[in-house]
């Protein structure tokens, strides 16, 4: 079986790990950079805390040793249905099966001035320029001219309280109290404002009610000024306008509001569904075509449990990836015997970090909800086992370590090449 893989996500990754030195499949990956991003660690490389390279994994060097796995750095212009092949900017790629793993970007709701002027964080380059901004403002902060200015430097927005954007906010808090004050001594940083802005009635509304109060209490113990029911409607670089006509001064707003399915070329309209997804049926296959499949956040699936389809979390990914591998091995058989397995996505839990020793964690089966330090020691082992490579885990967790004991983020660097010229 010829297999073709658009995308080196969580789900597609680990659809081609399974399928390593599995007999009958010539297996190609395509994407456009050649490295696995941890995108769980994003908010951690944009506040020094880690390398961009602690959570980025070489895909070359995934595939070591495998003998039916090729990868491909290349940029997707179109999927030709109708002819089986994958045309990029690097040449054509022919396939028995497609799977669509091309996860999702930042969605900013058609609004082009926050396009423009907002910072996103869906890539480690994002991440890092973001790490870029928010140092370059400090440095601006010691030689402003006027008091307004200097405040606009310093204040911090980040949009959406969801996990990326409750976790970011509790990363800049501590970044305020136990580090800008030891490099800038210059300023004051009881001036300094973090605000985070959430449109509904509460932060971390996907998770149960005491995680959303508690890491809401959490949060403003830090410092951090948190604004439910506040949707910000406007920004030009200086001032983020709200619906209600309130305005915050800040040079610095990072939007983690919304996210939206990164649809390729040739897939027609009708396929995709609310939040730029692709419809699916129970088997990935997306609807109406035998041999094309979607998954992770680009998929659109209904359950029962989930009328509205997935969340567009890791574990949704690769439980979606581990079904596949079952179906395309039964279907690689070519014989009468042939069973295909359902997809039911089994939540294992949900959790979010805030700040130092600070975190919530809510499990379905048994019905549980801890918070506090324990569950913040459970955040760090989780993520640093989902980490790629011996390597990159010892990295992270030697970062951990020392930022943990010393209360300094050591990887304060302004990499900016514009910067440079």
């Amino acid at each position: 079986m010829k297999l073709v893989i658009i995308g080196a996500g969580f789900g597609g990754l680990r659809l081609a790990r399974k399928l390593r030195n599995k007999a009958g499949f010539d297996v190609t990956i395509i994407d456009k950079i050649n490295y696995h991003q941890f995108q769980p660690l994003f908010y951690q490389v944009a506040t020094a805390g880690l390398n961009g390279s602690d959570i980025s994994f070489p895909l070359r060097k995934v595939f070591h040793g495998s003998k039916n796995i090729k990868y491909r750095m290349a940029h997707v212009e179109t999927i030709l249905l109708h002819q089986n092949t994958v045309q990029t900017n690097v040449g054509e790629f022919t396939y028995d099966q497609l799977v669509i793993a091309t996860g999702a970007g930042t969605n900013f709701f058609g609004n082009s001035n926050m396009e423009q002027f907002a910072i996103p964080m869906k890539s480690t380059i994002e991440a890092m320029e973001l790490r870029n901004r928010i140092l370059q403002n400090f440095e601006r902060a010691l030689m402003a001219s006027n008091e307004e200015e200097k405040q606009r430097l310093m204040n911090i927005v980040v949009v959406g309280g969801g996990p990326t954007g409750v976790e970011l906010s509790g990363a800049i808090a501590d970044m305020k109290r136990f580090v800008l004050p030891k490099d800038y001594a210059e300023l004051d940083f009881s001036k300094m404002n973090v605000f985070l802005l959430e449109g509904s009635p509460k932060i971390l509304a996907n998770m149960s009610e005491k995680s959303s109060e508690q890491s809401q209490r959490y949060l403003e113990k830090l410092g951090v000024i948190v604004k439910t029911n506040t949707l910000i409607e406007d920004y030009d670089g200086k001032t983020a306008t709200m619906k209600d006509g309130s305005i915050i001064e800040s040079t610095t707003v990072i939007w983690a509001a919304g996210i939206k399915g990164n649809v390729p070329g040739g897939i027609e309209t009708d396929l995709v569904a609310r939040g730029n997804r692709i419809k699916v049926d129970s088997q990935c296959k997306v609807m109406g075509l035998d041999n094309v499949y979607a998954i992770g956040d680009v998929a659109y699936m209904e359950e029962p449990d989930y009328p509205k389809g997935h969340p567009q979390v890791a574990p949704v990914a690769m439980q979606m990836a581990d079904m596949l591998v079952h179906n395309l091995t039964r279907l690689n058989m070519r014989s009468g015997k042939q069973h295909f397995v359902e997809f039911s996505y089994h939540d294992k839990g949900s959790m979010a970090t805030v700040g130092r020793n600070l975190a919530v964690v809510d499990m379905p089966k048994p019905k549980l909800h801890f918070g506090g330090f324990i569950a913040w020691m459970v955040w760090m082992f989780l993520h640093l086992m989902l980490i790629l490579g011996v390597k990159n885990r010892f990295f992270v967790f030697l970062n951990w370590v020392y930022n943990y004991f010393t209360r300094d983020q050591n990887l304060r660097l302004i990499l900016d090449h514009k910067e440079e010229k």
